[in-house]
């Protein structure tokens, strides 16, 4: 039976974090609302402040939740995690608090699967313990995010692999302390044994920074954060390999999807802040001398988001509970796989309309930079490309469900009703005998 309540005692945790966020994260986005201001470890300000919650967060039991028990986590669940991270989702600076900002998450989640002992003490502790942060550089400019058109390339020379090739979007390059970067080792291999995962640190001779690209959002159009780079004959040691040659396509699997439910989980806590504010400007303001909310098209736009929301929110948690029963042996590995692509797909139209509606209910002022809705508007475009373009998985999702279907067996559908009633009267042929 599906079910998403938690104990008394984790109720209590996520009432904590409630307040927590709103009273705390969210000031931290006041003070420092610069786009990626949380992983820029070099502000002494912020991180000075930082740390106290941090401290305050780790006294609760509620840091790095993402991680399981056996990667040295708490262990809480995605269930949990789903209603954790709907708090966690209302401010930007919330998950840097709670150790789970992406995308150290998922580059977290990988080095503890796949990495060793040795990779584990010099990259994943400090991650974990928030002193550091990471990129994950898979993307590149001619081929997007289709691992069948990469050309970055990695060569064994000797006792050392050399990369060349450009990757692009590679998100907070700029700040990393390393880099784990996908690229093709063994060109001649099916696509999903020809590439390799490695890390590479971030002083390492060779990593061109081209450019630091903007998205909307960020103040500076030339100083972004996501980097287009150029890997100009990166020289790393063999044991810089993350998992095995050949790997690296399994190695980004395991990342990926965590990353689409985590990003599920934390869009339903940014479209129920912005449900909130159109709430409360429905009671608030007057129209053609009548609150906002009694006239029928305000009405409309809350209903209409009211169950989106609830619609999308359901689907995150039974996603979530799917993940919970494969971890616990009760589904067959791939059972979440569809319902991941469903959230995936689902997401950035729920974030646009949602978001969309409550800016059109403030007005002038919804797309002023007085509230934060003009800018979660603009983020509906990156939710739409994270972890991979929606139509991909659109046509995956479609492509799963018709290996199920079986065709027609006959010249119409199988519901064409006159054939169904001819054979329906040849098994009881005496059925409307004496009938009206």
């Amino acid at each position: 039976m599906i079910d998403f309540s938690v104990e008394p005692e984790f109720q209590a945790k996520l009432d904590w974090m409630e307040k927590f966020v709103r009273e705390e994260c969210e000031t931290m986005d006041l003070l420092w609302p610069e786009m990626a201001a949380n992983f820029e470890t070099h502000r002494t300000d912020a991180r000075r402040h930082l740390k106290p919650l941090q401290d305050q967060v780790k006294a609760q039991g509620l840091w790095a939740c993402h991680l399981g028990p056996h990667l040295g986590g708490p262990g809480y669940g995605q269930v949990k995690l789903a209603l954790m991270n709907e708090i966690i989702g209302r401010s930007n600076w919330a998950p840097t608090v709670f150790g789970t900002a992406a995308p150290d998450t998922g580059n977290a989640e990988i080095l503890a699967l796949f990495g060793t002992e040795e990779q584990k003490a010099k990259y994943l502790q400090p991650l974990m313990d928030g002193d550091i942060v990471s990129c994950f550089s898979m993307t590149e400019p001619q081929g997007g995010a289709d691992p069948g058109e990469f050309t970055c390339a990695a060569t064994l020379d000797g006792d050392e692999w050399v990369i060349e090739g450009y990757k692009w979007f590679s998100s907070n390059a700029k700040l990393a302390t390393f880099l784990l970067v996908m690229v093709v080792t063994d060109p001649d291999k099916p696509l999903t044994e020809r590439m390799s995962m490695f890390i590479v640190p971030a002083d390492t001779p060779g990593i061109d920074i081209l450019r630091n690209v903007a998205i909307a959002g960020d103040v500076d159009p030339d100083n972004g954060h996501h980097a287009h780079i150029h890997y100009n004959q990166v020289r790393v040691p063999l044991d810089h390999m993350l998992g095995e040659r050949g790997g690296g396509f399994k190695v980004a699997q395991a990342r990926l999807g965590g990353g689409r439910i985590h990003h599920a989980m934390r869009t339903v806590g940014k479209c129920q802040r912005a449900f909130d504010m159109m709430l409360e400007r429905a009671v608030s303001r007057r129209t053609r001398g009548r609150m906002l909310g009694d006239h029928q098209m305000v009405q409309s736009k809350l209903a209409d988001s009211i169950v989106q929301l609830e619609s999308f929110r359901l689907l995150t948690l039974k996603t979530a509970w799917i993940i919970d029963e494969v971890e616990a042996g009760r589904m067959p590995h791939g059972a979440a796989r569809n319902h991941i692509g469903m959230c995936k797909i689902a997401m950035p139209q729920l974030y646009k309309d949602v978001v969309g509606r409550a800016l059109e209910i403030h007005g002038s002022l919804g797309i002023s930079l007085d509230l934060p809705l003009a800018n979660m508007y603009a983020g509906h475009w990156s939710l739409a490309f994270a972890d991979g373009p929606t139509d991909a998985h659109k046509s995956q999702l479609a492509r799963a469900y018709m290996k199920k279907a079986k065709p027609a067996e006959g010249l119409f559908p199988s519901e064409h009703i006159p054939t169904r009633k001819a054979a329906a009267k040849q098994r009881y042929p005496n059925a409307r005998d004496d009938g009206k």
